[in-house]
C-alpha cells in the first residue's frame, strides 16, 4: 500500500496497493503522488518514509525534482514516523482485521471507503476531537438540548465502520 499521509491534519490519502511491491511499482506511485500534489495545488515539503529495500534511488529522485525532500526514517524507530504507524494500525484493527478481502480491487475499495471514512468523519482524539475536515460544532449548553440528542447512526461497509451525527 502507498498512502501519503499529511501531518498537519492527519488527512490521508490511499494512492494504490499491491501484492508485490517492484520498484517499477514506487517510481509510478512517486509520480502518481507529485501529479496528484500538483493537481490540488499542494506543496509538500518533506516525505518521511522506511529504508525498505523496495524505494529504488529512482524514487528519491522524483520527488527531489518536485522539490520534496525525502527524510529516511532511523533503523526500527517506529516512533519517527508515528502518525503513519498509528494509521496502519488503526486500519487494521479497525477495518481489515474484521473484513474477508476477495482480491486487489476489493481491498482498494475497502481502504477507500476507510480513508474517506478517516478523512470525513472520524473524529481525532488529539485535536480536540474535531472531524478532519469539518469545524468543531459549537457546544451544547442547553439542558434540555443535551437530555433529547437525536443521534442516527449510519453504516458504512456493510456496517464494518459506523457514522454517528445528530438527526436534523
Amino acid at each position: 500500500m502507498f498512502a501519503p499521509i499529511r501531518h498537519t491534519d492527519r488527512r490521508i490519502r490511499v494512492l494504490g496497493v499491491t501484492a508485490h511491491p517492484a520498484a517499477s511499482w514506487v517510481v509510478r506511485a512517486a509520480r502518481n503522488l507529485v501529479v496528484d500534489l500538483q493537481d490540488v495545488g499542494c506543496r509538500a515539503r518533506c516525505l518521511i518514509r522506511d529504508r525498505d529495500g523496495e524505494f529504488p534511488g529512482l524514487f528519491d529522485t522524483i520527488l527531489a525534482d518536485a522539490g520534496i525532500e525525502v527524510v529516511l526514517s532511523g533503523i526500527r524507530i517506529s516512533r519517527m514516523n508515528s502518525v503513519m504507524e498509528r494509521w496502519v494500525q488503526t486500519c487494521r484493527r479497525e477495518l481489515l482485521d474484521r473484513t474477508l478481502i476477495w482480491n486487489q480491487r476489493h481491498l482498494l475499495y475497502a481502504l477507500r471507503e476507510f480513508e474517506q471514512f478517516c478523512n470525513a468523519h472520524r473524529p481525532h482524539q488529539g485535536i480536540a476531537n474535531a472531524r478532519r475536515l469539518h469545524p468543531l460544532p459549537p457546544p451544547i449548553t442547553d439542558p434540555d438540548a443535551i437530555a433529547h440528542l437525536d443521534i442516527r447512526r449510519r453504516d458504512r461497509f456493510g456496517g464494518t465502520l459506523h457514522e454517528y451525527q445528530h438527526a436534523a
